[in-house]
């Protein structure tokens, strides 16, 4: 009787045992959340979304869907992309929250914001 108790226990702690590790290996395959993206395209001399707002740690990508050239360039010089030709995207990382105004310095005329939050 004893020896049937204790090969009971056995057996449980092993099925416990098994779970956890299938628990463990179901956590460390599931997929990591897409990192956080937002778009805004450059089209007519303008940015066409003049205000972005975002988390913190968000990729905001500019793409040139003007038939001329264009930049992006921050106020405060936190981010310039090169002159993006027509088709050509440029992409920055806000890690920090903050409200960053920016500029085409080609057309200063053209101007925006990303607004960046915790």
């Amino acid at each position: 009787m004893i020896r049937g108790l204790k090969m009971l226990a056995f057996q449980g702690a092993a099925l416990a045992t098994s779970a956890l590790m299938l628990s463990a290996v179901a956590t460390m395959t599931k997929a990591a959340p897409a990192p956080a993206a937002a778009s805004v395209q450059i089209a007519n001399f303008t940015f066409k979304q003049p205000v972005v707002t975002v988390k913190a740690g968000t990729t905001v990508t500019w793409t040139n869907a003007d038939d001329i050239p264009h930049t992006v360039v921050a106020n405060d010089g936190t981010f310039r992309s090169k002159v993006l030709d027509t088709g050509d995207r440029f992409s920055f990382t806000f890690a920090k929250p903050g409200k960053f105004g920016y500029f085409c310095s080609l057309h200063p005329h053209m101007t925006a914001t990303v607004i960046v939050r915790a």
